[in-house]
């Protein structure tokens, strides 16, 4: 299982930093579209999402009494619907400002490395119980990497159509 995580993980950013880093450094700070993000706002917003893994893996845990993965499937069809808009929590908005890319490509390859780390270290089959997201129960810690991913590719997907509108591709 750790080894199908770990494989995820690599190819989820892997994306992430292909299509960050095709941006320029001006295209990366350009608002695309009315009331839309530009591309340094979308990454900033992955980047706080995905922040905070190792403390939240290394707090409060119990052992799941339900399937480990059981709320795979609910996250993927909420996040990976690429149809339905979708309003961030406040905390996880992004600051309107202009964003360096390199300073939020070195931050995306180290949230990368954290969730590697993690995976190696932990039982992911465990219950976090120190945050939830609303509407679910405590996530296992393969639930909350998963979240993570799918998360990221959502953004990922939204990159891409931020740079198409950007360069007319």
């Amino acid at each position: 299982m750790k080894t199908e995580v770990q494989k995820n993980i690599v190819e989820t950013f892997k994306k992430l930093n292909e299509i960050v880093s095709s941006f320029s450094e001006e295209e990366f700070n350009t608002i695309p579209y009315k009331d839309g993000w530009t591309a340094g706002q979308t990454t900033q917003h992955i980047i706080l999402a995905c922040s905070g893994y190792p403390k939240l893996f290394g707090g409060n845990k119990e052992k799941t009494i339900r399937k480990y993965d059981e709320f795979v499937s609910q996250l993927d069809s909420i996040f990976l619907n690429f149809n339905t808009k979708m309003s961030s929590p406040e905390f996880l908005i992004p600051e309107k400002k202009d964003y360096n890319k390199n300073s939020l490509t070195l931050s995306i390859l180290k949230i990368e490395s954290d969730l590697l780390e993690e995976t190696e270290k932990h039982d992911l089959t465990q219950t976090c119980l120190d945050f939830h997201v609303p509407g679910f129960e405590n996530f296992t810690i393969y639930e909350w990497i998963h979240f993570a991913l799918v998360h990221t590719q959502r953004h990922t997907h939204q990159l891409n159509s931020i740079f198409k509108m950007l360069t007319k591709i």
